[in-house]
């Protein structure tokens, strides 16, 4: 056989083949596949990611209510005595919020900050105490231990033009918690959001509002770290 005679038939051959080819769609839907699935998957992680985000934010909310609400109600009870607060009480309350905000890890990527709010010898607002607890190295945007502590140019604490202020012979807890996200995805582009909550209660019973009594170790606020007392 000739090569002339063997090559003759591929002409043929390849015209059989490229009309079964253009019939053929058994992988059209792997090719349209291939082409959706990043964009599918895309769009599945932000949704995620802009769940957490908010799921975060609500944490992070929740932490600054129950912080405050929790200041508000302590103190030791005696008879005709009005309450005393201790640093052993303010411990236990940062404990508490350690355990509500422990699935975001609130005191490694935060920091809380509680601020006895009361009335000074002016008439004036004053930060009588203040305490920290968190790996976050960041201070009050309101205000340090002392500020007001004499006059009346101290005007609360809170969004300028609307401070909270405490009424004569009472304090207010007044709590601001911040923390450092972090993307729960490879999408970036909400990581390193500092989000920032404030909460504030009305302390609860007559308290002593004379100092913070000694009995325990102190949240001292210049101590930028996690550890526990």
């Amino acid at each position: 056989m000739s090569l002339g005679s063997f090559l003759n038939p591929l002409p043929r051959l390849t015209r059989r083949f490229a009309r079964r080819f253009a019939h053929d769609r058994s992988g059209v839907a792997m090719i349209e596949f291939a082409f959706t699935a990043p964009l599918l998957l895309g769009a599945g992680m932000m949704g995620t990611e802009t769940a957490y985000l908010v799921l975060t934010h609500m944490q992070v909310s929740q932490v600054a209510v129950q912080t405050a609400d929790n200041a508000s109600r302590i103190g030791a009870t005696e008879v005709l005595v009005a309450r005393q607060v201790f640093e052993r009480d303010i411990n236990e309350v940062l404990v508490g919020s350690e355990k509500l905000g422990e699935n975001i890890a609130i005191f490694e990527q935060g920091r809380v900050i509680l601020s006895s709010l009361q009335q000074n010898a002016d008439g004036g607002q004053e930060i009588r105490w203040q305490r920290c607890r968190g790996a976050k190295v960041w201070n009050s945007s309101f205000g340090v231990e002392g500020d007001g502590e004499n006059g009346t140019g101290f005007p609360g604490m809170g969004t300028p033009g609307a401070e909270i202020t405490a009424s004569p012979g009472t304090a207010v807890m007044f709590v601001e918690v911040a923390y450092d996200y972090e993307s729960l995805t490879p999408f970036n582009i909400f990581d390193g959001r500092t989000i920032t909550y404030t909460a504030a209660f009305n302390v609860r019973d007559v308290r002593d509002l004379t100092q913070l009594y000694p009995g325990g170790a102190e949240a001292d606020c210049a101590d930028f770290s996690a550890d526990r007392p």
